[in-house]
C-alpha cells in the first residue's frame, strides 16, 4: 500500500514537470515507482521462496532508482526541496517495510 501511494505521489509531482520530459525523467521515474509494487505483487504469485526474493530485490532496486530520479529532478530545478523532501521521506517509509518482508520471507525454511 505505501508503495503504492509513493506511485500517486511520483505521477502527481511530475505533472508539473517541463513537457520536453515528459519522455525522459517523467517516464523513467514514473516506470520505476510502478515497477516496486509491481514487483511486490507480482513476486507474492510465485510458486517458490526463491522467486519471491527475486521480485522483492527488483522492487528494492526500482525503490533505489526513485531516489535518484527525484535527486536528479530536485537538482534540475523541477522539484523544489520541500517536495524533494517529502518524497524522499515517504520512499524510506516503503524501504522498512520491504527489509521487514525480505528478511521474514529469507527465514522461511
Amino acid at each position: 500500500q505505501k508503495a503504492h501511494g509513493l506511485t500517486l505521489d511520483v505521477y502527481k509531482a511530475t505533472k508539473q514537470f517541463p513537457s520536453d520530459e515528459r519522455f525522459g525523467l517523467v517516464s523513467q521515474v514514473r516506470r520505476a515507482a510502478y515497477s516496486a509494487p509491481a514487483n511486490i505483487v507480482e513476486g507474492s504469485s510465485r510458486d517458490t521462496l526463491k522467486d519471491y526474493l527475486r521480485f522483492l530485490h527488483i522492487a528494492w532496486a526500482s525503490l533505489k532508482e526513485v531516489e535518484y530520479f527525484l535527486l536528479l529532478s530536485k537538482d534540475l530545478g523541477y522539484l523544489e526541496e520541500p517536495e524533494h523532501t517529502r518524497l524522499t521521506t515517504i520512499v524510506d517509509g516503503v524501504f522498512s517495510p520491504l527489509r521487514g518482508l525480505v528478511k521474514s520471507v529469507e527465514a522461511e525454511p
